[in-house]
């Protein structure tokens, strides 16, 4: 009878020879998996502070009376009944003005905007593909025209649209609306460096003219980016101030923006010169909340292609 003279097997060894895994438990590297980063929660914080709290005291603002505004709680719900009687003293103002400036800016917005895609989309699409002489000078004018701010060019359009006497017309807010060279830019960006060219030769060698290559391949493709620059052409079209306030004489054809400036002039705190029916600062809170609705409206439903724009030829396969 043989006896099993082998030792007790080492530490870490299984009975068949194989080591098994060592399991150790480090205290202070799981403590610092756990542990907090202060930072990117105080900067939450900070935009919370800096962004959402104005929103908050506009819309409680709605809520109150003038003195109720200036004494109580900025954070603190007024009434219904203040609402309600700011609601009918806004619509009131000079016969439901509000309404008609608000139209007003709809109808300039959006015929823009049909104006800026039919316009935009295409020129980027034919300086992203094509080749002829002046193209690197066109792109450089129209990086430059894009980095000036709007309200240096608002004297030179003024002087071309009185020329060709629009001035006082719907047409003198439209047409230098559709004039969007960031969308012009933001196309050829895209259609340069994220269109496979391959699938556009394909198409040509299956028949398809130039314009069928861009309405049934390069312009499905880009719908992502047609929604971007079509939400960033509506939005600086319905926030633009200065060239409404120039070409537009007669306050029936002001847009919301406008109309806005017109408001702050019949507040008394803001004008003491102000006589007969003045407009309260409740009122102009409520007045401003109807006036971003529309974009807070667009952006909500358009979010998700905001953010496939966004992320268009981010990465290549």
């Amino acid at each position: 009878m043989q006896t099993d003279t082998r030792g007790p097997a080492p530490a870490g060894l299984t009975t068949t020879g194989s080591r098994a895994p060592r399991l150790r438990s480090r205290p202070g590297r799981a403590s610092k998996r756990t542990r907090l980063n202060p930072l990117p929660l105080l900067v939450l914080l900070l935009f919370l502070v800096f962004f959402v709290l104005p929103v908050l005291w506009l819309v409680l603002a709605a809520t109150k009376t003038d003195d109720q505004l200036v004494h109580n709680n900025p954070l603190s719900f007024g009434s219904f009944h203040a609402l309600r009687a700011n609601w009918d003293s806004l619509t009131g103002f000079q016969g439901d003005v509000i309404f008609t400036w608000l139209r007003n800016s709809a109808v300039y917005s959006f015929l823009a905007l049909v104006i800026t895609l039919c316009v935009a989309v295409p020129a980027g699409y034919a300086l992203a593909m094509t080749e002829f002489a002046g193209r690197r000078a066109l792109l450089v004018a129209t990086l430059v025209v894009m980095l000036m701010p709007n309200a240096t060019l608002v004297v030179p359009l003024f002087l071309e649209v009185n020329a060709v006497h629009l001035i006082g017309s719907m047409w003198s807010i439209i047409l230098p609306y559709a004039f969007y060279p960031f969308g012009v830019y933001l196309t050829y960006i895209y259609f340069s460096t994220a269109l496979p060219r391959e699938l556009l030769d394909a198409a040509r060698l299956d028949g398809c003219s130039e314009f069928g290559v861009f309405r049934r391949v390069a312009l499905p493709l880009a719908a992502p980016i047609v929604a971007l620059v079509g939400f960033f052409s509506f939005v600086a079209n319905w926030t633009n101030y200065y060239l409404p306030y120039v070409m537009l004489p007669q306050s029936n054809q002001f847009p919301v923006q406008v109309g806005l400036g017109t408001l702050l002039d019949d507040v008394p705190q803001f004008n003491p010169t102000v006589s007969g029916l003045a407009v309260h600062r409740p009122e102009l809170a409520l007045a401003t909340l109807l006036a971003i609705t529309p974009v807070l409206i667009v952006f909500l439903f358009s979010q998700r292609f905001l953010v496939a724009g966004m992320l268009a030829g981010a990465t290549k396969d």
